[in-house]
């Protein structure tokens, strides 16, 4: 993750790298009962890609590494070859929704998996700490119920991430900045998804003016504090002396 400022405020973002995408297919509703478009994102050296890939990409000139497919509601302007830019679709305060898959962690405990407390540190215990405890569930049911909480393979789901915003696009580099954190880690695949239209302004939470108001005292009272504060002096200072 990175930073940037919006109006004078601090915004932590993640650079996402957005294209360009290829089309290498597009799916008909007569064919295939529906419409999409496949879109084919990175590069691949040929000799690792598979004869019938190589085949089904040879329309569109691509050595596509990633390839995905978008479902649209009617029949696309796009065909097959056209190369589809950043600046097509995202701009600055844009909503977007993020999937992907999150960082896998291998097999994991109830402490890290599932945030169990573990059990207490005294009386006796020296291996006991992280363990989940007892399981059963006594005579009725009489076994352990589906959906338990227990140990194992943490991380590798699909994670979907919305209301997130876009803050800077660079169609040099074609990469987009989205306010936030996204799932997955460095090099792995992204579908981004424009929700709606919006504003950089939205990030920024407007703080509230804080009004300070400052009492002047009056004559009166100001004379009479300094008398009580006279004597309080002089109520110390013979203290001292009998002392």
């Amino acid at each position: 993750m990175s930073q940037t400022f919006v109006e004078g405020t601090r915004v932590p973002i993640t650079l996402v790298k957005t294209g360009p995408c290829v089309v290498t297919y597009i799916k008909r509703e007569d064919s295939d009962g529906y419409w999409a478009v496949q879109l084919g994102f990175g590069e691949k050296k040929t000799k690792n890609i598979t004869k019938p890939l190589q085949g089904h990409l040879k329309a569109a000139k691509s050595a596509a590494r990633f390839l995905r497919e978008v479902r649209v509601e009617k029949e696309p302007d796009l065909k097959i070859g056209d190369v589809i830019k950043l600046t097509d679709f995202f701009k600055k305060g844009d909503v977007v929704a993020i999937t992907g898959v999150s960082k896998g962690k291998g097999f994991q405990g109830v402490v890290k998996r599932w945030k169990f407390a573990g059990g207490p540190k005294t009386h006796g215990q020296s291996d006991r700490w992280r363990a989940p405890g007892a399981i059963g569930q006594g005579t009725t049911p009489g076994r352990v119920r589906k959906g338990k909480k227990m140990p194992g393979r943490m991380g590798g789901d699909t994670i979907f991430v919305k209301n997130l915003i876009v803050v800077e696009v660079n169609s040099q580099k074609g990469e987009i900045a989205v306010s936030g954190p996204v799932p997955g880690g460095p090099g792995s695949l992204l579908v981004i998804k424009k929700l709606a239209s919006g504003k950089l302004e939205e990030l920024v939470q407007e703080a509230p003016e804080i009004q300070v108001q400052v009492e002047q005292p009056e004559e009166g009272k100001e004379s009479a504090g300094k008398e009580a504060k006279d004597i309080d002096i002089q109520k110390q200072d013979k203290e001292v002396k009998q002392l």
